[in-house]
């Protein structure tokens, strides 16, 4: 990318072009040559006027340069200046999902066929990453605001600045930095980082787009000894602003919600893989081991 370009694209990154802030940098939504329209996130500069996350600018770096998925934001190119460190992504004219899930539209245009096809898009999105990646990439930030929604409700990930490339034979361990409330209990203890970590997190945000909150509450009973789901209601993990499903979309969404739980399991080795998940979601058979818990339609 030519740096000038940039600096003309956003007008020296005028705040009129910024749609975005996050705990990395700043997005700014610009219009290069050809009428290209393009997401560029500017990492955030520290005191000393030093740019920051140096790391982790160079880790989405290594984990979006040859990745190609439809449930994958897209990595144009990068700028590595003295002034300012740049990723250009490709542009989503959609919504960010935590924003979606928080407005008067969630409950009106986004029913749960969208809802669950967002699941699977995510699914299908870190399905990739761990199993058909080489090294396997490690997101280790899945949340509701780091999906992006097209105009036609396609999940797309986005937001790689604390993905790690894991190395066979070796241990990952890391500082944590994924977003509060989606982490997995183990790395709190160990610092080591997997797979399993991002199955954790996934099962926050399947819960959390069905339900159309947050899973806080859900959690906390789950890790209870002496709580048990099987009597637990499919109208118990939904969205109370959406009219119960029926039919094949009911056991769409059950199937979403069994699996989101056992990917949740206190026991990293217990929960399933991506792979298991996206496929279970494909094809709606939840063949799983024995972690699965009970919940009924009611």
């Amino acid at each position: 990318m030519i740096y000038q370009n940039i600096i003309k694209a956003t007008e020296e990154f005028d705040s009129k072009y910024c749609i975005g802030v996050g705990s990395f940098g700043s997005i700014y939504k610009a219009e290069l040559q050809a009428s290209q329209v393009v997401a560029m996130k500017k990492l955030h500069p520290l005191l000393d006027g030093k740019i920051s996350n140096q790391k982790a600018f160079m880790s989405e770096i290594h984990a979006l340069t040859e990745i190609r998925h439809l449930n994958i934001v897209t990595l144009y190119g990068f700028c590595s200046h003295p002034k300012h460190s740049l990723l250009v992504y490709e542009f989503l004219e959609g919504r960010i999902l935590v924003k979606l899930l928080n407005s008067e539209e969630g409950t009106k245009t986004f029913d749960l066929i969208k809802r669950a096809n967002v699941v699977k898009g995510v699914a299908n999105a870190l399905s990739y990453m761990h199993h058909d990646c080489s090294p396997p990439i490690i997101h280790h930030d899945i949340s509701s605001k780091n999906v992006l929604l097209d105009l036609e409700y396609v999940a797309h990930s986005s937001d790689f600045g604390t993905a790690r490339l894991l190395k066979p034979n070796s241990s990952n361990w890391m500082s944590l930095a994924s977003t509060y409330g989606y982490m997995a209990p183990k790395p709190a203890y160990t610092m080591e980082i997997n797979e399993k970590c991002d199955v954790f997190s996934f099962g926050v945000l399947a819960l959390e787009i069905i339900m159309g909150k947050h899973p806080v509450d859900l959690i906390l009973s789950l890790s209870s000894s002496t709580f048990t789901t099987r009597d637990m209601l499919l109208k118990d993990v939904l969205d109370q602003c959406l009219s119960l499903p029926i039919n094949q979309v009911a056991r769409e969404v059950l199937s979403i919600a069994k699996i989101a739980i056992a990917s949740l399991h206190t026991i990293p080795q217990s929960r399933p893989t991506m792979q298991q998940v996206s496929q279970v979601l494909s094809t709606q058979k939840p063949h799983l081991p024995n972690t699965l818990f009970m919940i009924t339609l009611g």
